[in-house]
């Protein structure tokens, strides 16, 4: 009988009640999206760095993994003298220009980058043959609506794409290393250094030699690298991600709020009687509380499904500026904070009902 009457209360205001559920699964879609555009780009980043086939990293001195590269400080005599190295195999070196946020063209040996990874899984067309051909990844060419012997303009240069390929090895847009570095004005330098070992098992130990023949350098092993590719190393994208959060929290309470104290309101007559029958404060309160719960729950299924939307939209308006992933552990987490703001909605209703005289409410018109 209870829950007739509430589910009866729900569908008594149909737009009151749609506009709440709508309101909780915006503030649910906004956390899951931010979480799953933060894991999925660092994700992507990670594999990336993974495709390239190498075990060992070296970065220009004073970078830190997370910060943003652009420019080619390291001599390219390093990329021989790793080579000299004992268990190094192979190394080569590439150079990274910034372009609009988050996009960079990357400037490759593809000689050594193809024995090193393996080569890019080309859809069409192939490696740049000359100094103005420019490969992209096929999710670049999708944003950008690109298809091979187009011309496309970056860093004041115009470039013929001479191939697009399967995505997943170290960046999106590639050009040649020597014509990148004339652009660039730095002929001779590189920006990161990759090496490949005979046995990957000795890579701590490599790098721990390295590290003590090159002091200032940071040199990392390939697994060290992409490990750092979290949110708990992005101080500033953990901070966000708390802002928004609490934002989100907000809402839902005024949301909550506004509909169940309106609710009490309408529904001054009803409560009176519901007391003069014998209801205690208890029960009242018990009504007002599953409703803001049913409430929360639906608007948290709806919020986790409306987040495939913002999901699908990603992949066909831009896949290759955000990648989101289906964070399934935060989709607890996002309900359990929607149910929370909506719990605390409902508070400053929920006692104005409990305190409402019998006599004046049955008086109510």
């Amino acid at each position: 009988m209870l829950n007739k009457l509430i589910f009866a209360n729900l569908t008594h205001r149909p737009v009151r009640t749609l506009l709440s559920v709508l309101a909780i699964a915006v503030e649910v879609t906004m956390i899951l999206t931010l979480v799953g555009v933060s894991h999925g780009t660092l994700d992507s980043t990670a594999a990336r760095a993974r495709g390239v086939g190498a075990d060992i990293v070296m970065r220009p001195p004073n970078s830190t993994v997370m910060s943003s590269l652009s420019s080619a400080p390291i001599s390219d005599k390093y990329v021989g003298w790793m080579m000299q190295q004992p268990h190094v195999v192979l190394a080569t070196g590439t150079a990274i220009q910034s372009l609009t946020f988050p996009d960079s063209i990357t400037g490759l040996d593809f000689a050594a980058f193809n024995k090193m990874s393996g080569g890019f899984t080309y859809l069409a067309g192939g490696d740049p043959a000359g100094d103005d051909d420019i490969t992209v990844d096929r999710y670049y060419a999708q944003q950008k609506h690109l298809h091979v012997g187009d011309t496309l303009r970056l860093v004041n240069h115009d470039w013929k794409v001479a191939g697009i390929f399967e995505g997943g090895k170290l960046a999106r847009i590639c050009v040649k290393l020597s014509t990148l570095q004339a652009l660039m004005g730095s002929p001779g330098h590189v920006t990161v250094i990759y090496g490949k070992l005979d046995d990957p098992r000795l890579a701590d130990q490599v790098v721990n030699d390295l590290k003590a023949k090159l002091p200032g350098y940071p040199i990392l092993t390939m697994e060290e690298l992409t490990s750092m590719y979290s949110i708990s190393n992005v101080g500033m994208l953990k901070d966000f991600i708390g802002v928004v959060i609490a934002i989100a929290v907000i809402v839902g309470f005024i949301v909550v709020f506004m509909a169940m104290y309106t609710a009490v309101l309408e529904r001054t007559r009803e409560i009176g009687i519901i007391k003069a029958v014998g209801g205690g404060s208890g029960l009242v309160l018990g009504l007002l509380l599953r409703e803001t719960l049913l409430l929360a729950v639906f608007g948290t299924l709806l919020g986790i499904a409306m987040t495939y939307g913002t999901q699908w939209l990603m992949q066909h308006a831009v896949p290759a500026s955000l990648v989101q992933e289906t964070v399934y552990w935060w989709w607890l987490y996002a309900g359990a904070i929607a149910i929370v703001g909506s719990m605390l909605g409902v508070i400053v209703p929920g006692v104005k009902a409990v305190k409402q005289d019998v006599t004046e409410a049955l008086s109510y018109e």
